[in-house]
């Protein structure tokens, strides 16, 4: 059997700043679901938990955690998180990075 191809996870200088603003339980859900569902397999879509956005290159993914979402890139053997956003925010934010 074939080991998974192990992925860095890194955040992006939006993501961290992101990510401090979300409460301390909020925080340690996302940083659990990312390295757990982004760590091997960030690019395999499942149901409605990973979705890869259309229209944009390079290509966007979006995993959702709960009410929050958290945007990033797959590059090379590193997954880059490039926001972390509740529900309400991401529409303007995605319009922004079009």
């Amino acid at each position: 059997m074939a080991a998974h191809k192990e992925f860095r996870i890194e955040l992006g200088p939006g993501a961290e700043r992101d990510l401090h603003l979300l409460p301390n339980n909020i925080q340690r859900v996302v940083l659990t679901e990312m390295h757990f569902r982004l760590k091997s397999e960030p690019y395999r879509e499942l149901k409605t938990r990973i979705k890869r956005l259309t229209g944009l290159l390079p290509p966007l993914y979006r995993l959702r955690v709960g009410d929050y979402r958290a945007y990033y890139r797959i590059m090379d053997d590193r997954v880059i998180v490039v926001a972390i956003l509740h529900k309400k925010d991401t529409e303007r934010w995605l319009k922004r990075v079009k």
